[in-house]
């Protein structure tokens, strides 16, 4: 006769075979979206060039010029006055700092010659002027 012990093990053993399915489905899914999380709303017609190259290296910020007439720092919207200070604070910690403008090809010139002022007074040497090549 076979007795049966009261004293049962207790299952010290946990499968994580779930859980390890659920995070890579998480991580896939946060891999898909961030690049569109990611992309600008505001929509800038680019002028074209033929010679434009990408820039790689060191902290970049962007400044996006709108036809209708709006200012916006890194696709958030600013006055100019705003830009001045923002940009002068990140010129501050980073002197390397380079700067993208994003133009539409459609802003008046007087508007991207006010932009360019403000960067030659904060001392910006770093500016690159954003086209789409062709």
């Amino acid at each position: 006769m076979i007795t049966f012990s009261r004293k049962q093990k207790p299952i010290a053993e946990i499968n994580i075979t779930p859980f390890t399915d659920v995070i890579l489905v998480l991580l896939i899914i946060f891999m898909v979206t961030t690049p569109l999380i990611l992309q600008s709303n505001i929509r800038v017609n680019l002028p074209s060039s033929t010679t434009g190259k990408p820039m790689e290296g060191a902290r970049q910020i962007s400044i996006m010029a709108t036809n209708e007439g709006m200012v916006y720092l890194d696709n958030k919207l600013i006055s100019r006055k705003a830009l001045k200070s923002e940009v002068a604070k990140l010129h501050q910690v980073n002197p390397g700092l380079e700067v993208i403008l994003f133009s539409d090809k459609m802003v008046r010139f007087k508007d991207i010659v006010g932009l360019l002022d403000i960067l030659n007074e904060l001392g910006i040497k770093n500016l690159n002027i954003a086209t789409k090549t062709e």
